[in-house]
């Protein structure tokens, strides 16, 4: 048999060894436990730097997908201004194309040098007309929007009138097209 005070030291020995490594294995836990806090604090910390910095570019992405296309609508609808401004130019020049061509004919007409020329000049302006019946209309008054008009009459009488009287005191206001783009009806206003 062991001796008591033996015994008991060996217990005491083996109860404080016991102690410690419960004290040990305690300590390392939560020394393991922090560790694990402080690098998943550092690595939360570097993943949300990567979110913040992924975020940011995205957002700067949107941003100039954002001003690429205010760009290109700004560009879309100048160039449609542009195209709307050339159609407008080109129908107004179409316009004073007959009216300026018509005005130099009645011109000719007036100032021909013989009546071969002025006939000639009629018959090139009656093809500008859908009938050589086409009516004209002089406004001989103009006020506010009410206009006063001398006797109605037709292109071919007119022609003829000019050339009798050898002078174009008359300037183009209006026409009307037909579907072939001949004149149907003109309007002149005396200058």
């Amino acid at each position: 048999m062991i001796p008591k005070t033996i015994a008991n030291s060996s217990a005491s020995k083996y109860a404080e060894r016991s102690i410690a490594r419960k004290f040990i294995s305690f300590n390392n836990i939560i020394l393991l436990s922090l560790l694990l806090a402080c690098s998943a604090g550092s690595f939360s910390c570097k993943s949300s730097k990567k979110a913040a910095a992924a975020a940011k570019a995205k957002a700067e992405q949107e941003a100039r997908e954002a001003k690429l296309a205010r760009e290109r609508e700004e560009k879309r609808k100048r160039e449609e201004a542009e195209r709307l401004q050339r159609e407008e130019d080109e129908r107004a020049r179409a316009k004073a194309e007959p009216s300026r061509k018509l005005q130099n004919y009645f011109q000719q007409i007036a100032g021909a040098g013989s009546v071969e020329a002025a006939n000639q000049s009629i018959s090139e302006a009656l093809n500008m007309f859908s009938s050589p019946e086409s009516p004209l209309l002089i406004v001989i008054k103009k006020t506010g929007d009410i206009k006063d008009y001398d006797k109605p009459t037709t292109i071919k009488k007119y022609l003829e009138y000019l050339k009798d009287q050898k002078k174009s005191a008359n300037k183009i206001d209006s026409m009307v097209f037909d579907d072939n783009g001949k004149i149907k009806e003109i309007t002149l206003i005396t200058e």
